[in-house]
């Protein structure tokens, strides 16, 4: 054990509090297994059976306001937060008294009022979500710290390294706490990692970090105390190696063959209640009527806890869809009168969008801006050039080339009460921040039962036509738009570009916005005093009668020459322009297609899986006995975007191809 000298406030009750917490981690687990092998908790189930020192040590030193970031492993972490254990148990049940309210299970126990912002099933995925909660405190110049729980498999993931590196860049008050329990899932350290002490993988970020005897409950609860006390001094990370030994296979699905039974037992004789318990017995520290008496009202807690899980509701089917998206949004914003003192002024697409991020900046000091680039650069794009002179490097924050990693730490900071506006420099770089996107902010207000949001603005330049080659000319809205818990917009107008992104940080949950490359120099004239748009709602850009073409993006102005040429033809073709990808505003799609009777959907995506599909089997559901032509669509061909001008040309919607589609629904080939 840890010399006595050195104990942090080990008096007698805390001798006795640090031993119950422990043992009623223990013992609830051993409760969760058992109902486990009933089926009563389903899915999977990670125990933490003999980690318990770690979560003992270090969450209680925390102040109530500090916020704590931990990984599938949870349950002992959510119990010493304070998480009442009825309600982490009933959560494993999928009741709706759970934590979470039923929607996260056993991997994502999530509860607001103690600042636990939740287990994560992705391995590594905690790590940026708690930079970036850190980060908000530090913008906010408030004495926080956030402590993020992973095991060392998180280590070989890219999102750890990203993490560390930006925490260490930025000084952002994160205490990282691995639990190095030498076995991620199966797999051993020794033969995963070629340097087994992580902690000098801190070292290397420049961060301060050690190492600590993580079954020894003392030693982690005194270097926690050193650790945060530094953060607190310095507003710099810190980073605790604990050396732990998981007793119970990596989940209950597990067979374990990957050690022995020896080596198991050899560390029960060491695990940390053994341990700790062993010594208080020793010093005649702890009494026999103590442990009879904790382990009474440990049972007693845990008997109230499965009758209360037992007891539970099963939310109704009725609310299926509920808290996929926040059950309250802000009004779409008025639209100003016609008539204006200020004259319309000449600006292009990417000075439009220059302008809304500018007047982001101005309206709301919690709006910032960050990603590749951005700064110093001006923007791959130059769409914010000049903004760090103006707002500088805290408000037009340049990131290293680590996409999962700083749209991670905008996810985190969007959680905390920030306006993050993340951008991505291409949207084939977003492949690598699907992780986050997907697995992080369009899950949590759903997994946490509506207790957490992420209003987070992620842009991204889109689309072919500049003779980029197979990997800068992807056009991947459809995808996005595939996912549910978020929103995805289409900017084709420079009233668009300037006006959806104020809207988009009005709303309580992430809005993806797609800028086409190919609209960057578009020029045109926009009133001086353009404002905020309707994100909500497609646009009729071209009244007509005989056909509906309908479309986003770049493709648009395609479309409206299409529909040009046509009307030569004596075909008055009606041009929508969606802009919001999702939701589809399907009221104006089938209003439009009820009238015509007819429709082509253009769409610069690949045409298996298609949003164009998307939307003519909505047409086809909401609108068969309407048409008068089956429904028809323009999509970029099957092929990886080619180099040669002439055959990116081929590749991709053109008006020419646009308006023979709509001549064959028309009937007039």
């Amino acid at each position: 054990m840890t010399d006595v000298i050195s104990k942090p406030r080990l008096s007698r009750a805390h001798e006795l509090d640090l031993l119950k917490h422990m043992i009623r981690i223990r013992r609830f687990e051993d409760k969760c297994a058992e109902l486990y092998t009933q089926e009563k908790i389903r899915g999977f189930l990670h125990l933490y059976d003999g980690e318990e020192a770690i979560a003992v040590g270090v969450i209680p030193v925390l102040e109530k306001s500090d916020r704590v970031v931990a990984t599938y492993r949870e349950h002992g972490h959510a119990l010493v937060r304070g998480v009442q254990m009825a309600a982490a148990l009933a959560e494993m049940y999928g009741k709706r008294e759970g934590c979470s309210g039923g929607r996260g299970g056993s991997m994502h126990l999530f509860h607001r009022d103690t600042n636990f912002y939740g287990g994560n099933a992705i391995v590594g995925g905690g790590l940026p979500l708690a930079v970036g909660l850190a980060l908000a405190d530090k913008i906010r110049h408030l004495d926080h710290v956030t402590t993020c729980f992973f095991g060392e498999g998180a280590v070989a993931e890219g999102e750890f390294h990203e993490s560390l590196n930006l925490a260490a860049l930025w000084n952002v008050p994160v205490l990282f706490v691995c639990e190095n329990n030498l076995y991620a899932m199966g797999t051993a350290l020794e033969i995963s990692e070629a340097e087994t002490d992580i902690h000098r993988k801190a070292q290397s970020y420049r961060i301060a970090s050690e190492a600590v005897d993580g079954m020894d409950v003392v030693a982690v609860e005194a270097a926690a105390r050193r650790a945060i006390e530094t953060i607190r001094a310095t507003g710099k990370p810190y980073f605790l190696e604990c050396h732990t030994y998981r007793f119970r296979a990596h989940s209950m699905f597990d067979a374990q063959l990957y050690r022995s039974k020896e080596e198991i037992e050899d560390w029960r004789k060491k695990g940390p209640i053994v341990r700790f318990q062993g010594w208080l017995e020793q010093n005649g520290l702890i009494h026999p009527e103590d442990l009879n008496r904790i382990e009474k009202e440990v049972a007693a807690e845990i008997d109230a806890a499965v009758a209360a899980a037992e007891a539970g509701t099963w939310e109704p089917v009725e609310d299926l869809t509920r808290y996929v998206y926040a059950l309250e949004r802000p009004s779409p914003p008025e639209r100003g009168p016609a008539a204006t003192a200020k004259p319309a002024v000449e600006t292009t697409y990417r000075e439009a969008v220059r302008e809304a991020i500018r007047d982001a900046l101005q309206r709301d000091e919690c709006v910032f801006l960050m990603g590749e680039d951005v700064g110093h650069y001006g923007g791959c794009y130059a769409v914010s050039k000049g903004l760090l002179a103006e707002f500088g490097p805290e408000r037009i924050r340049d990131t290293p080339l680590s996409e999962s990693g700083f749209t991670g730490i905008g996810i985190g900071a969007a959680m905390a009460g920030l306006r993050p506006v993340v951008e991505l420099m291409t949207c084939n770089f977003s492949m690598l921040a699907l992780d986050q996107i997907l697995n992080t902010a369009a899950t949590i207000r759903h997994m946490s039962g509506n207790q957490f949001g992420v209003p987070l603005v992620i842009r991204m330049a889109t689309g072919a036509g500049r003779q980029l080659a197979a990997q800068h000319s992807h056009s991947l809205e459809g995808w996005y738009a595939h996912i549910p818990g978020i929103r995805v917009l289409a900017p084709a107008t420079l009233e668009d570009a300037r006006g959806m992104l104020w809207t988009a940080l009005q709303e309580p949950d992430p809005v993806l916005i797609f800028e086409n490359i190919m609209l960057y120099n578009q020029k045109g004239l926009i009133m001086a005093d353009a404002g905020p748009v309707d994100i909500d709602k497609a646009v009729i850009r071209r009244a007509g009668r005989d056909i509906s073409l309908i479309t986003y993006g770049g493709s648009l102005w395609k479309t409206l020459d299409a529909a040009e040429t046509l009307a030569r033809d004596g075909i008055e073709a009606e041009v929508i322009d969606l802009r919001s990808l999702r939701p589809l505003d399907d009221r104006t799609i089938i209003g439009s297609v009820s009238k015509t009777r007819r429709a082509v959907i253009v769409d610069e995506g690949w045409r298996s899986g298609s949003l164009a599909g998307e939307i003519g089997m909505r047409i086809v559901e909401q609108g068969f006995w309407e048409l008068d032509a089956p429904v028809a669509r323009v999509c970029s061909e099957e092929v990886p975007i080619p180099y040669p001008r002439h055959l990116e040309e081929a590749a991709i919607p053109q008006a020419s191809k646009i308006a023979a589609a709509a001549r064959a629904v028309c009937g007039k080939t």
